[in-house]
């Protein structure tokens, strides 16, 4: 996972705060950058939103970083962007229908 690496060098960003950050090992940070090992759910979903990034273009299936301007998005805005990049036409088409039957009944 270069991606990994890449993104934590350009934010200036240490192993060892990287590893705090993710409640990790430094040891782990270090196989992740080196391809040994592949970062739970989790800790995707965190490194995406330290690095502002989706998880497509963490793990190296897409080249878009992220379709729109992520600085200026809350955390929860990130996470829900970065869930419907990895959903399928019907997927997002049932997400939108479920909030919007959320919203119609409150």
């Amino acid at each position: 996972m270069n991606r990994i690496k890449e993104l934590r060098e350009e934010k200036h960003i240490t192993q060892i705060r990287l590893s705090i950050d993710l409640e990790v090992s430094q040891e782990t940070i270090s196989a992740y950058e080196k391809g040994k090992y592949y970062p739970s759910a989790k800790s995707l979903i965190k490194l995406a939103d330290i690095f502002g990034v989706s998880i497509d273009y963490l793990l190296g299936i897409s080249d878009i970083r992220m379709s729109v301007d992520a600085t200026n998005l809350k955390p929860y805005e990130r996470k829900l962007l970065s869930l419907t990049q990895n959903m399928d036409a019907i997927g997002r088409e049932k997400l939108i229908s479920y909030a919007e039957g959320y919203l119609d009944g409150k």
